[in-house]
C-alpha cells in the first residue's frame, strides 16, 4: 500500500483551492501545505510508484530514489520559505502561481517518463510567467512575453527530440541517454535553454529582476535547478557540459560586474552558480554529481536569501538600481545582516554553506585531471565573491548615502530569511545531513587546513581587487547588451517585414487571385477573340514603345496608327466586338483551358 502521493499534486490542489481562504486562514492555509508536502517527503520510499496507464504507456508520477530526494527536499523547504515570505502579498493569483511552479517543478523531479514530465516542464514555464506579470508594470509585461516566447522554443525543441527519441526507440521513458542523435541534441537544447546556458540565457536577466519582488525568490529557486536535475538524470558524464559549464561561470561573473540593478547582478550570479553544476553533470564522476546536487541544494538557500533581501529593500524602497540606493545599514540592519550570510555563503566563506558544496565539482575537475577547467573555475569562484559577495551589498547598504530612510521588512520576511540564514550556517557547520543525502557515499572532508588557507586567499585577493579598482566599479545610470538584443532586434525587423513587405505582398496577391484575374477571366468568357486581339496590339504597341525609345522617328506613324486602332476597340468592347465574336468560340476556348488544367493536374 502507497501511503504517500505525489509531491506535485500537493502544491497544485493546494494551490486550487486557495481562492477558498481569506485573511489569517488562508495565511495559515498557505504555510500548511508546505508543511504537509515535507511529511510526504518523508513518507516517500525509493522505487516507482504511481504507475498510470494512459493510451497504451506508462506514466510514472514517484519515480523516487537519492538524486529526486536531493532535490525534492530543497524544492519543499525553499517552497515553505518563499511561501513565508509572500504572507504579505495579496494577490491570490501571485499565490496560486507560486503553488502551481512549486508543484510543477516537483513534478519534473518525480517524473520516470518523458510525456509527464514535458507537461510538467510547460506548467512551470506557464506559471513562472505570472509572477512575473503580477508585478504590472509594462516593463513586467513585456521582459514577461520575451520569457514565455523563449520558453515555447525550449518547449518546442523538447517536444521535438521527445517524438523523434519515441520514433527511435519506442520508449517514453525518461532516463540516461548514451546516444548522440538528433533526438538527444534536442532534447539537450530544452533543457540547456532552462539552465540558462550562453547564448541561451538572457531570458533570466531579463525577466526575473521584473518579478513581483516575492516573485523573484521562487523564479531564484525552481527553473535553472530543475534543467540541473533533468541534465543530472539524462546526459550525465557529456563532456561538452563541461566546456559549457566553464563559459557560464564566467559568463556570469562579468555580466554582474557590468550590471547597475541589484536584481540583474543576483539574475547573473545565478548563471554563474549553475555554471558549476553543469560542469559537475559533465564530468560525471560520482564525486562531480554529489558536488553538482549538493551546490544545487545550497545554492537554492543562499540565492533565495540574497533574492529575499534584495526583495525587502524593493518592497520598503520600491527601488533597484544600485545608483538610487546606498546607506541602508542604517536603517535596514538585519536585512543587511542576512544579506551578508547570503553573501558569504555564494562566496564559499568557511562555515557557509557554499564552502562545503561548491568545492566537491572542483576537486572533481581536479581528480580527473581537467587542469584547465579546475584553474578557470578557481577563477570564477574569486570572481563570485566579488560581484555577490562584496559589490551587492557595499553598494546597496553602503556605499553612498542615498538619504533614504526605511525600516527593515514586516515580521514574516525577516522570519523568512532568519530560517534560511539558519540553514545556510548550520550546513555550512555541519554538513553531514546533506552530504547523507547525495547520490553517492561522500568521501570528501571541506575542513582541511590547505582548502581553508586557499579559500580565504583566494577571497582576500578578491576583496583586495574589489577596493583597488572601485573607482572603476562605481555604477552609473548604463544597461548592458545581452545575447537579447538580437531577439530584440530580430523581432523588430520580422514585425516590420510582416506589417509591410508580406502585407503588402499578400495584399497585391489577393487583388490579383480574388479580382484582377476573375474580371481578366470574365472579359475572356465573354469575348475572347477581342481580348486575344487586344492583347495582342498592346504587346506590338509596347515593343514599338520600345523602339521609340530609341529612335524618335522609327515608326511613328505605325506605333500612331496602332495606338488609335488599340483605343477604337476599347471604345467599342464589349458591346460592338461581342456582336461580331460567336457565343461557340468562347465555349471552345474555355473547354480548351479546362482540359489543359485538368491535364496539368493529372501529371501533377
Amino acid at each position: 500500500m502507497i501511503n504517500w502521493v505525489p509531491p506535485a499534486v500537493i502544491f497544485i490542489v493546494g494551490g486550487l483551492f486557495t481562492p477558498l481562504f481569506k485573511g489569517r486562514v488562508r495565511k495559515a492555509y498557505l504555510m500548511i501545505v508546505p508543511f504537509v508536502a515535507f511529511i510526504n517527503l518523508l513518507l516517500m520510499s525509493e522505487g516507482t510508484n504511481w504507475v498510470v496507464n494512459f493510451l497504451g504507456y506508462e506514466l510514472i508520477f514517484g519515480k523516487v530514489d537519492k538524486l529526486s530526494m536531493v532535490f525534492g527536499y530543497i524544492f519543499v523547504i525553499m517552497g515553505f520559505s518563499g511561501i513565508l515570505y509572500a504572507l504579505n502579498v495579496e494577490n491570490i493569483g501571485e499565490h496560486m502561481a507560486a503553488f502551481f511552479y512549486i508543484g510543477s517543478a516537483l513534478g519534473v523531479v518525480f517524473s520516470g517518463d518523458y510525456f509527464s514530465l514535458f507537461v510538467f516542464w510547460e506548467i512551470m514555464a506557464f506559471a513562472s510567467v505570472l509572477l512575473i506579470w503580477y508585478r504590472k508594470r509594462k516593463a513586467s509585461l513585456s521582459a514577461g512575453f520575451r520569457y514565455i516566447l523563449v520558453h515555447i522554443v525550449g518547449g518546442l525543441c523538447l517536444l521535438g527530440g521527445i517524438i523523434l527519441h519515441f520514433v527511435s526507440t519506442g520508449s517514453i521513458e525518461f532516463g540516461s541517454i548514451a546516444e548522440k542523435t538528433l533526438a538527444s541534441y534536442l532534447i539537450l537544447i530544452g533543457f540547456l535553454l532552462n539552465a540558462a546556458v550562453p547564448p541561451l540565457s538572457a531570458w533570466l536577466p531579463d525577466a526575473y529582476p521584473e518579478s513581483t519582488y516575492s516573485g523573484g525568490v521562487f523564479l531564484s529557486a525552481f527553473t535553472t535547478k530543475t534543467a540541473v536535475y533533468v541534465l543530472l538524470r539524462a546526459f550525465v558524464g557529456w563532456e561538452l557540459l563541461i566546456y559549457l559549464g566553464t563559459i557560464m561561470t564566467l559568463y556570469g561573473i562579468v555580466y554582474a560586474i557590468l550590471e547597475n540593478d541589484m536584481r540583474r547582478i543576483l539574475a547573473y550570479s545565478i548563471i554563474n552558480q549553475v555554471g558549476f553544476m553543469v560542469v559537475g553533470a559533465g564530468i560525471g564522476t560520482q564525486m562531480a554529481i554529489n558536488g553538482a546536487a549538493a551546490h544545487a541544494f545550497t545554492h537554492i538557500l543562499y540565492k533565495g536569501l540574497l533574492w529575499m533581501s534584495a526583495g525587502s529593500v524593493l518592497y520598503m524602497t520600491g527601488k533597484s538600481k544600485c545608483t538610487d540606493l546606498g546607506g541602508l545599514y542604517r536603517t535596514m540592519p538585519l536585512t543587511l545582516i542576512f544579506c551578508m550570510v547570503g553573501a558569504l555563503s555564494i562566496s564559499a566563506f568557511p562555515l557557509f554553506s557554499g564552502f562545503v558544496s561548491k568545492s566537491m565539482t572542483i576537486e572533481a575537475a581536479v581528480e580527473e585531471h581537467l587542469t584547465f577547467i579546475w584553474i578557470l573555475l578557481m577563477v570564477a569562484s574569486a570572481g563570485v565573491f566579488l560581484h555577490a559577495g562584496i559589490k551587492f551589498p557595499y553598494f546597496v547598504f553602503f556605499a553612498k548615502d542615498s538619504g533614504i530612510r526605511v525600516r527593515d521588512p514586516p515580521v514574516n520576511m525577516l522570519l523568512a530569511m532568519g530560517f534560511v540564514s539558519f540553514l545556510c550556517i548550520f550546513l555550512g557547520v555541519y554538513p553531514k545531513p546533506l552530504y547523507n543525502i547525495l547520490p553517492y557515499p561522500v568521501d570528501y572532508a571541506p575542513y582541511t587546513a590547505d582548502h581553508i588557507i586557499e579559500t580565504l586567499q583566494l577571497l582576500l585577493f578578491s576583496a583586495l581587487a574589489f577596493f583597488i579598482f572601485l573607482g572603476y566599479l562605481k555604477r552609473t545610470e548604463t544597461i548592458t547588451l545581452d545575447t537579447d538584443w538580437f531577439y530584440r532586434t530580430g523581432a523588430k525587423a520580422f514585425l516590420w517585414f510582416v506589417n509591410y513587405p508580406l502585407s503588402t505582398f499578400s495584399a497585391r496577391i489577393g487583388e490579383i487571385f480574388f479580382k484582377t484575374l476573375p474580371s481578366a477571366l470574365g472579359k475572356i468568357g465573354r469575348n475572347p477573340v477581342a481580348v486575344v486581339q487586344i492583347l495582342i496590339d498592346e504587346i506590338y504597341l509596347t515593343f514599338l514603345k520600345a523602339v521609340h525609345h530609341f529612335s524618335r522617328t522609327f515608326l511613328r506613324r505605325e506605333w500612331i496608327e496602332v495606338k488609335r486602332r488599340l483605343a477604337k476597340e476599347r471604345k467599342v468592347y464589349p458591346r460592338e466586338v461581342v456582336r461580331r465574336s460567336p457565343i461557340g468560340t468562347a465555349v471552345l476556348l474555355i473547354t480548351l483551358f479546362l482540359f489543359i488544367y485538368l491535364l496539368d493536374l493529372v501529371v501533377i
